[in-house]
């Protein structure tokens, strides 16, 4: 695995606190419901089960395994897989090593980049035949899906249902943008809005193989920084993979920290 690079700056540490302080939060929609187990939140309702916890999960040693067998138990009787949400920073830090003892599975690890929407105005140049458009269709959300499928090689469906959800339960929480050639969707990407935070979401932004390398990540980027700049919202924050950092980094965004999803599954249980 590559080495990341973390900006540690007191301005990437002041961001982080921020993040810490902000975004530790679970996913919302219609059918999503969220609880607490101590200082562990617990999402139930979406096309799989989700954990986070503050920066400190608070229990240590048996306790701390005893949490986390009562979540891997829990959606074991629901039949349904869970990610749990790490950060690099998080304590205790032997977290991730209890995970893996209790069956969760590491996936690829991301870098948490945070961005300035006030640096990111500029309107974006796009290739030839390319239009952007915000879309609030839910037939739209559909042909999202279907690129979705195609670039990863396996069924994403289910994303048709969430950007439909989420357009129906709180419209003003969510901006999808589309790329377009020739009536056919190349690549998509979405903003969410969060109340009572200084922070937009990036989320989407994959493209069709034969149109990447032509600066349509780019473009949905700063189409999105746009609309949350005059939204309101000072920063951007992105879940960003190896391939995606380096263009994010060149806009000006900061590494403050890494996450990796670790998962759990009924068949690996």
């Amino acid at each position: 695995m590559n080495e990341i690079e973390i900006d540690d700056t007191p301005e990437d540490a002041r961001l982080l606190a921020a993040y810490d302080e902000q975004l530790r939060g679970g996913p919302k929609g219609p059918g999503v419901h969220q609880e607490f187990d101590g200082r562990l939140l617990r999402v139930t309702g979406g096309h799989q089960g989700f954990i986070s916890t503050p920066r400190d999960v608070g229990p240590r040693g048996a306790e701390l395994d005893a949490l986390i067998a009562r979540q891997r138990d829990f959606f074991a009787a629901r039949g349904e897989s869970v990610e749990w949400k790490t950060r690099a920073h998080d304590e205790p830090a032997d977290l991730t090593d209890r995970l893996r003892a209790a069956g969760f599975v590491p996936q690829e690890r991301e870098s948490v980049l945070i961005g300035r929407t006030a640096a990111m105005t500029e309107e974006p140049a796009l290739p030839a035949g390319v239009e952007l458009r915000w879309t609030t269709d839910p037939s739209d959300a559909e042909r999202i899906a279907a690129m979705e499928s195609a670039v990863w090689g396996q069924d994403m469906g289910f994303l048709a249902g969430f950007l439909q959800g989420q357009l129906a339960a709180d419209p003003d929480g969510i901006a999808i943008l589309l790329a377009e050639a020739g009536g056919t969707v190349v690549s998509a990407a979405w903003l969410m809005l969060r109340p009572d935070t200084d922070f937009a979401g990036l989320w989407g932004g994959s493209t069709l193989a034969s149109w990447r390398g032509r600066g349509l990540y780019r473009a949905l980027v700063a189409r999105r920084a746009q609309l949350a700049h005059r939204r309101g919202y000072a920063y951007l924050h992105v879940d960003a993979s190896d391939d995606s950092a380096p263009i994010l980094r060149r806009l000006g965004f900061r590494a403050v920290t890494t996450t990796t999803p670790y998962v759990w599954t009924p068949q690996a249980g």
